[in-house]
């Protein structure tokens, strides 16, 4: 599956102004990263790849629409797969880019 283009725009709208933001075709998707650590993704899964701070998984998977990422058979502590139906709105959307900006950025830019 493609990743959602009207997603990666969405997600383009909501990154505005961030510096050091790049694009870059990751895990099937497209990723937007801050500082050359990834944020937030544009899924080829659908949905949005998130990364987040490791000791909030546990409490930001109580949502229904939050799932760990899996990889190779293993969940990754810190990235979320965010269901297309949380980020119907903008300030869906916001809610959750904005903690992947905040883990970007918390780690030492590449």
């Amino acid at each position: 599956m493609a990743y959602d283009h009207e997603l990666a725009h969405r997600l383009r709208e909501a990154l505005q102004g961030e510096s050091e933001l790049t694009e870059k075709p990751m895990f099937g998707g497209l990723a937007f990263l801050i500082g050359g650590n990834l944020a937030v993704s544009a899924s080829g899964q659908g949905g949005l790849l998130l990364r987040i701070d490791p000791t909030e998984t546990a409490a930001l998977t109580q949502d229904p629409h939050a799932h760990p990422f899996v990889m190779r058979g293993r969940a990754m502590n810190g990235w979320l797969r965010i269901d297309p139906e949380a980020l119907e709105t903008f300030a869906d959307l916001e809610r959750w880019v904005s903690r992947g900006v905040a883990r970007a950025r918390a780690l030492a830019p590449k």
